[in-house]
Protein backbone atom coordinates (compact mmCIF):
# COMPACT_ATOMS: atom_id res chain seq x y z
CA UNK A 1 0.00 0.00 0.00
CA UNK A 2 1.51 3.38 -0.95
CA UNK A 3 2.19 5.89 1.77
CA UNK A 4 -0.26 8.78 2.06
CA UNK A 5 0.96 12.18 1.00
CA UNK A 6 2.00 14.55 3.77
CA UNK A 7 -0.47 17.02 2.31
CA UNK A 8 -3.48 14.75 2.84
CA UNK A 9 -2.80 12.95 6.11
CA UNK A 10 -2.29 14.55 9.54
CA UNK A 11 -0.26 11.60 10.83
CA UNK A 12 2.25 11.86 8.00
CA UNK A 13 2.35 15.63 8.36
CA UNK A 14 3.37 15.41 12.03
CA UNK A 15 5.97 12.75 11.27
CA UNK A 16 8.29 15.64 10.39
CA UNK A 17 9.95 16.88 13.63
CA UNK A 18 10.00 20.54 12.53
CA UNK A 19 6.25 20.46 11.98
CA UNK A 20 5.76 19.07 15.47
CA UNK A 21 7.95 21.92 16.76
CA UNK A 22 5.76 24.42 14.94
CA UNK A 23 2.58 22.86 16.34
CA UNK A 24 4.02 22.93 19.85
CA UNK A 25 5.00 26.56 19.46
CA UNK A 26 1.52 27.48 18.21
CA UNK A 27 -0.26 25.47 20.90
CA UNK A 28 -0.60 28.31 23.38
CA UNK A 29 -1.39 31.24 21.12
CA UNK A 30 -1.72 32.56 17.61
CA UNK A 31 1.59 33.79 16.17
CA UNK A 32 2.90 35.52 13.05
CA UNK A 33 5.30 33.76 10.69
CA UNK A 34 8.16 36.09 11.64
CA UNK A 35 7.88 35.07 15.31
CA UNK A 36 7.87 31.37 14.38
CA UNK A 37 10.98 31.90 12.26
CA UNK A 38 12.78 33.83 15.01
CA UNK A 39 11.94 31.38 17.76
CA UNK A 40 12.57 28.11 15.93
CA UNK A 41 15.67 29.35 14.12
CA UNK A 42 14.68 28.01 10.71
CA UNK A 43 14.66 29.91 7.42
CA UNK A 44 11.43 31.68 6.49
CA UNK A 45 10.89 29.66 3.27
CA UNK A 46 11.21 26.42 5.25
CA UNK A 47 8.72 27.59 7.89
CA UNK A 48 6.30 28.67 5.16
CA UNK A 49 6.55 25.27 3.49
CA UNK A 50 5.84 23.45 6.75
CA UNK A 51 2.97 25.80 7.59
CA UNK A 52 1.46 25.17 4.15
CA UNK A 53 1.53 21.39 4.76
CA UNK A 54 0.01 21.81 8.24
CA UNK A 55 -2.65 24.13 6.84
CA UNK A 56 -3.48 21.73 3.97
CA UNK A 57 -4.15 18.85 6.37
CA UNK A 58 -6.13 21.17 8.64
CA UNK A 59 -3.83 21.16 11.68
CA UNK A 60 -3.38 24.93 11.64
CA UNK A 61 -5.61 27.82 10.68
CA UNK A 62 -4.43 31.12 9.27
CA UNK A 63 -5.96 34.59 9.34
CA UNK A 64 -4.79 37.85 7.87
CA UNK A 65 -4.25 40.93 9.96
CA UNK A 66 -3.23 43.60 7.48
CA UNK A 67 -0.10 42.33 5.73
CA UNK A 68 0.62 39.78 8.45
CA UNK A 69 -0.51 36.15 8.49
CA UNK A 70 -1.27 34.75 11.92
CA UNK A 71 -1.26 31.00 12.52
CA UNK A 72 -2.88 28.98 15.28
CA UNK A 73 -3.47 25.29 15.91
CA UNK A 74 -6.80 23.73 15.01
CA UNK A 75 -7.63 21.76 18.15
CA UNK A 76 -10.44 19.80 16.48
CA UNK A 77 -8.09 18.54 13.76
CA UNK A 78 -5.47 17.60 16.36
CA UNK A 79 -7.98 15.59 18.42
CA UNK A 80 -7.58 12.34 16.40
CA UNK A 81 -3.79 12.52 16.91
CA UNK A 82 -4.30 13.00 20.64
CA UNK A 83 -6.82 10.17 20.92
CA UNK A 84 -4.58 7.79 19.03
CA UNK A 85 -1.55 8.63 21.18
CA UNK A 86 -3.67 8.30 24.35
CA UNK A 87 -4.24 4.62 23.58
CA UNK A 88 -0.59 4.08 24.45
CA UNK A 89 -0.61 6.17 27.62
CA UNK A 90 -1.65 3.25 29.84
CA UNK A 91 1.13 1.10 28.39
CA UNK A 92 3.79 3.75 29.02
CA UNK A 93 2.51 4.51 32.51
CA UNK A 94 2.77 0.79 33.34
CA UNK A 95 6.29 0.63 31.88
CA UNK A 96 7.40 3.67 33.89
CA UNK A 97 6.08 2.11 37.11
CA UNK A 98 8.05 -1.06 36.36
CA UNK A 99 11.24 0.93 35.66
CA UNK A 100 10.77 2.85 38.92
CA UNK A 101 10.25 -0.35 40.93
CA UNK A 102 13.32 -1.96 39.40
CA UNK A 103 15.46 1.11 40.07
CA UNK A 104 14.29 1.18 43.67
CA UNK A 105 15.15 -2.51 44.11
CA UNK A 106 18.60 -1.98 42.62
CA UNK A 107 19.30 1.03 44.81
CA UNK A 108 18.66 -0.89 48.05
CA UNK A 109 21.72 -2.00 49.97
CA UNK A 110 22.25 -5.77 50.25
CA UNK A 111 21.40 -5.55 53.99
CA UNK A 112 18.06 -3.84 53.24
CA UNK A 113 17.18 -6.46 50.63
CA UNK A 114 18.05 -9.30 53.04
CA UNK A 115 16.08 -7.71 55.87
CA UNK A 116 13.06 -7.23 53.65
CA UNK A 117 13.30 -10.83 52.44
CA UNK A 118 13.46 -12.12 56.03
CA UNK A 119 10.48 -9.97 57.03
CA UNK A 120 8.48 -11.25 54.09
CA UNK A 121 9.43 -14.86 54.94
CA UNK A 122 8.34 -14.42 58.57
CA UNK A 123 5.03 -12.91 57.57
CA UNK A 124 4.34 -15.78 55.17
CA UNK A 125 5.17 -18.56 57.69
CA UNK A 126 4.11 -16.74 60.81
CA UNK A 127 7.32 -17.71 62.59
CA UNK A 128 11.08 -17.68 62.34
CA UNK A 129 12.89 -20.29 60.28
CA UNK A 130 14.97 -23.00 61.97
CA UNK A 131 18.24 -21.41 60.83
CA UNK A 132 17.20 -18.06 62.36
CA UNK A 133 16.32 -19.74 65.66
CA UNK A 134 19.66 -21.64 65.77
CA UNK A 135 21.66 -18.49 65.00
CA UNK A 136 19.95 -16.67 67.87
CA UNK A 137 20.70 -19.54 70.30
CA UNK A 138 24.46 -19.49 69.66
CA UNK A 139 26.45 -17.24 72.04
Amino acid sequence: MPRASTTSDAFNAVAEPRRRDILSFLALQERPVAEIVATLGLQQPSISKHLRVLRNVGLVNVRRDGRQKLYRTNSEAIRPLHEWAATFERFWRHQLVRVKERAERQSESPFESESRYESESKSETGSESKSETKSKEKP
